[in-house]
């Protein structure tokens, strides 16, 4: 009793409502995401390169947007303002794309989510951070990515479900693009009505603002040893690609990944909670030895079954990994400048991981395709011993 009590402890109302929120929207996104390229490619005509092109726009404006937002944020003081407007423009980009005649409605329905998602980001994960102590950072950005990775799980079953009922060969996509809206509106309502914002200190008039806090040179170094990993930290896409290589049908990857999702979903509160114990950047190494272990096994994985063991083991990296990172952020920098800090630390893993996936992708067909997991796992073990010599030198505590 006494653990689940002190899992409870820190969790707040805003941090809890954010969870809801954050899986709610998941559930909306993730019902589209293995849809949408099957819709662009057969309903639309468009080719693989227009595929590839919208998702590399997509995620570099959520890279930029993250750093924009979050300096945004940290100008006007404000947190809520930021995240409502992110989530409302990812929920009004589902029924855009029922009305998609051509890619181009696909590639601004795409833009207008990306916005969303890097407006609000960065401010939501600052407003997580400043409604709850210190002592409790990692639990409950752990409890968020449980939350947030639940809904992911959930959202293909879901779209799989809406597919199972439709005539066979015949998927409606555009009423699973509108049927995706209702989670997504309901997470703007739980925003809306359920999470609070502290009111905003009043403003003198004439006064000169007052001038942000400058990033910590433990921030940037933070981010540049982090960086190291991100390297090597390509898209899921080539987990999915050796699968398929091995046999795997599109429902055995949807349900591979389903399990991953789940695992890290289970797994995200109580690392969380560990880190708050043990220390988050040792947890972090934890993490990414897991990560170099899956990365390993993909490599020379050569059987089937060895898929689902390797899909469910990288749900704990998840766990133990993205969360505690961004409590490792909220210690690192001050309440003024937290929104920028966390803006400049996902946009610059954004970036990365777009140029990790072309390197994976160049590695893929130009040596073989056990090279981009090779080079990932190399990556992992090069951070996380830079992160331990440099913790063990400044001597942190948490």
């Amino acid at each position: 009793m006494g653990f689940f009590k002190d899992m409870k402890s820190g969790l707040t109302r805003n941090v809890t409502f954010l969870g809801v929120v954050s899986g709610l929207t998941d559930i909306s996104s993730e019902m589209l995401y293995p849809i949408v390229p099957v819709f662009l490619t057969t309903v639309l005509g468009a080719p693989m390169q227009v595929v590839g092109l919208i998702e590399g726009v997509a995620e570099a404006t959520a890279s930029f947007v993250k750093i924009l937002g979050g300096r945004l944020s940290d100008k006007a003081g404000r947190r809520k303002p930021f995240v409502v407007l992110g989530y409302s423009l990812s929920a009004i980009s589902k029924p855009v794309l029922a009305l998609a005649a051509t890619w181009h409605f696909v590639l601004f329905s795409r833009f207008i989510d990306r916005v969303g998602k890097g407006l609000r980001t960065s401010a939501r994960d600052a407003l997580i951070a400043g409604s709850v102590d210190k002592a409790h950072w990692g639990k409950a950005f752990g409890f968020h990515r449980a939350m947030d990775t639940l809904g992911a799980a959930l959202g293909p079953l879901a779209a799989l479900a809406l597919i199972h009922y439709m005539p066979a060969g015949k998927p409606d996509y555009r009423f699973i693009f509108l049927a995706a809206f209702i989670p997504a509106l309901l997470g703007v309502g739980v925003l809306i009505y359920f999470v609070k914002e502290a009111a905003a200190a009043p403003k003198i008039p004439g006064a000169a603002p007052a001038p942000v806090t400058p990033m910590s040179a433990d921030f940037k170094t933070f981010t540049v040893l982090y960086a190291l990993f991100a390297i090597g930290n390509s898209s899921d896409v080539f987990l999915i690609m050796k699968a398929r290589a091995l046999g795997f049908s599109l429902t055995h990857v949807i349900l591979a990944y389903t399990g991953y999702n789940l695992v890290y979903a289970l797994l995200a509160s109580p690392a969380g909670w560990l880190s708050d114990k043990l220390g988050k950047i040792k947890t972090m190494a934890f993490g990414f030895l897991v990560f170099a272990a899956v990365y390993l096994g993909f490599a020379v994985a050569d059987r089937p079954w060895m898929i689902w063991g390797l899909f469910a083991l990288y749900g704990f990296y998840g766990a133990f990994n993205e969360g505690i990172a961004k409590a490792v952020v909220s210690h690192l920098s001050a309440g003024d400048n937290r929104a920028s800090a966390m803006g400049y630390f996902q946009g610059t893993l954004g970036f990365l991981s777009f140029g990790a996936s072309v390197m994976a992708g160049f590695l893929w067909d130009n040596f073989s395709p056990s090279a981009p997991f090779i080079a990932g796992a190399a990556c992992a073990f090069i951070s996380m011993a830079a992160l331990a010599v440099w913790t063990r030198r400044r001597g942190f505590s948490f």
